[in-house]
């Protein structure tokens, strides 16, 4: 098992396929996260029991999520598909998260604008499986990673903010411990990168944010699909398999997301494409992802148990 843990050579705030890969591993290993920093690069300090600014953000240049990568996977060609398998997920435990202020204009329509950035602090217990904010409201953990991914074939460096069809911020809360990823691979390696350690989460993420928080451990294996195709991400999780569709217009979203589901209904069940149309129209839930991060995500689940 390869262990990695936030330095200068291992944290960066954006995709690249121009970034050199802190690891190289054949399909199969696994990696062990530790100490990852939540999306603002802070860290716990058990100490003061608060969170605490990283001094690696002041030299990255975009200043994105902060994200632990990337990882090479060795034979990885572009057109193959990388199956992400996700371990226990150990939060830290403090987190936080946002309900609205400044001046944006959908805030203020939602009659949450102005003023200072309103943060609501969240004392987390695994042990329980709660967490608490200073108000004694109490929400159940759930805990993921939001930014799973690689980068497109394209130059430069990109925004961590959008998901795309390589994966990133997907935000999606059904990633949980126990289920696999699968992402399209555009570049040589993949090159994958992790990061954006999330407690809990409702579908849209409408704030911006769920309750944001550095994860202290969380082991990812990693398996390479020479003979896989696929367009957008898709996920087996343990409510189900899910296709996750992405654009700037929500309706565009969850047609990307519905035809994925009848492409892996049609491959896994052996269904003609109408017979699976009519079935999803009775058993697969379209569900918003996230309406917060330019490049809007749905997905597609069908639950377990669904088809029989």
């Amino acid at each position: 098992m390869h262990i990695v843990e936030p330095n200068e050579y291992t944290t960066h705030g954006y995709f690249s396929r121009e970034l050199n890969p802190i690891l190289r591993i054949e399909s199969g290993e696994t990696i062990r996260y530790r100490n990852m920093y939540d999306a603002r690069w802070q860290a716990y300090d058990p100490e003061t029991k608060l969170l605490k600014q990283s001094p690696l953000r002041d030299g990255d240049p975009l200043k994105g999520h902060c994200l632990l990568g990337p990882v090479a996977i060795r034979r990885a060609k572009p057109g193959m598909v990388l199956e992400v398998q996700v371990g226990e997920i150990q939060v830290a435990p403090m987190g936080w998260n946002t309900g609205g202020g400044g001046d944006d204009p959908v805030l203020e329509g939602l009659g949450v604008g102005g003023g200072d950035p309103y943060i609501v602090h969240w004392h987390i217990n695994t042990a329980s499986g709660t967490a608490e904010n200073d108000l004694k409201q109490r929400v159940h953990l759930q805990p993921f990673l939001g930014v799973m991914g690689m980068p497109p074939d394209e130059p430069g460096q990109l925004s961590t903010t959008p998901p795309r069809p390589n994966g990133g911020n997907i935000d999606c809360k059904l990633l949980v411990a126990g289920s696999s990823l699968f992402l399209p691979i555009a570049v040589e390696g993949g090159l994958f990168s992790a990061g954006d350690g999330h407690a809990v989460q409702g579908d849209g993420e409408v704030s911006g944010t769920a309750i944001e928080c550095p994860v202290q451990q969380v082991d990812l294996t990693f398996i390479l699909h020479e003979n896989m195709a696929l367009e957008t991400p898709c996920a087996r999780t343990p409510e189900g398999w899910i296709t996750l569709g992405f654009d700037e217009d929500l309706d565009a979203a969850a047609m990307i997301a519905l035809k994925a589901m009848l492409d892996l209904m049609e491959a896994q069940f052996g269904m003609l494409r109408k017979d699976a149309f009519s079935l999803a129209s009775l058993v697969v839930d379209l569900r918003v992802t996230q309406i917060v991060n330019t490049t809007k995500g749905v997905h597609a689940l069908l639950p377990n148990g669904a088809v029989g």
